[in-house]
């Protein structure tokens, strides 16, 4: 039995082992007992690849609060429907791990910023809503307020668990899409409002040309030419930002993808003006 709602089967005559999930079953389950496949209860069925992960799941059983399990296998079971995909298995440990430590620091009074809250907002659109009904759960069983920053990582753990990316690269490569902003900001002179349309589809760019980078991905970019000849301020910040983003993600930035940026670049500039004289 892992909660109330949700056990870890091992699948006979085979290795696998199966999170199985519905309301009430593993209520009164113990070891060594039989579940058929055709239990109305069953509701999900997530499967669990390789040894570590079983064994850090079977830890985390232990470890972690029954109602902490529960909650995090309710949220999963969401996950799963709203996405209709296959999900990252280490959800399955992240999820409760980092409920508890929130939950911890939420009774304590401990706050923790978040940097990344309007990036997510933008970006994970979906998620953060998804997160926002989550931290409504959480809240209804603890008793307890979730602020918005931590419905924030709620959402990139979410954003984990679907698009099957860690948690730690999605919040490198949000600090990268700020460096590559803050950059912009300082070169031009303007600050691009959070909320703006213009924000939106920056990081949006940003975000992608990140994971076609991490990728090994081709874009091909029949104006680069031209645009390097006759944008030749956007080129040379497009080429900056190139450079700060081939330092932190060890790989090549290709002209065609700088190419693609000073479009951007100046389509932003056409909105906030001239840079800053010197």
């Amino acid at each position: 039995m892992i909660s109330n709602n949700a056990i870890l089967v091992s699948i006979e005559k085979s290795d696998n082992e199966l999170v199985l999930m519905g309301k009430g079953l593993g209520f009164g389950a113990k070891a060594g007992m039989s579940v058929l496949p055709s239990d109305p209860r069953i509701e999900k069925k997530f499967n669990l690849a390789g040894s570590d992960s079983r064994n850090q799941f079977k830890a985390l059983t232990e470890q972690v609060d029954p109602k902490v399990l529960d909650v995090s296998q309710e949220i999963i079971s969401m996950i799963g429907d709203e996405f209709d995909t296959a999900l990252n298995e280490q959800i399955f440990i992240a999820l409760p791990s980092h409920i508890q430590f929130a939950l911890y620091r939420l009774e304590n009074q401990i706050d923790i910023a978040n940097p990344f809250i309007y990036e997510i907002q933008a970006l994970h659109s979906r998620e953060f809503a998804l997160a926002k009904k989550a931290a409504g759960l959480i809240e209804k069983k603890f008793n307890i307020d979730i602020p918005e920053t931590e419905v924030g990582f709620l959402a990139m753990h979410i954003q984990s668990a679907v698009c099957h990316i860690s948690v730690g690269n999605i919040v490198k490569w949000t600090h990268l899409i700020q460096e590559a902003v803050a950059m912009i900001e300082a070169d031009r002179g303007f600050k691009v409002p959070r909320d703006s349309l213009d924000y939106i589809r920056l990081i949006t760019h940003l975000r992608f040309a990140i994971e076609r980078l991490t990728e090994g991905q081709k874009s091909p970019n029949p104006f680069v030419t031209q645009l390097r000849d006759t944008l030749k301020e956007e080129y040379a910040l497009g080429k900056k930002i190139a450079v700060m983003m081939e330092t932190n993600l060890g790989v090549t930035v290709s002209e065609d993808e700088i190419g693609y940026l000073v479009m951007h670049l100046y389509r932003l500039f056409q909105h906030y003006g001239n840079p800053i004289q010197q």
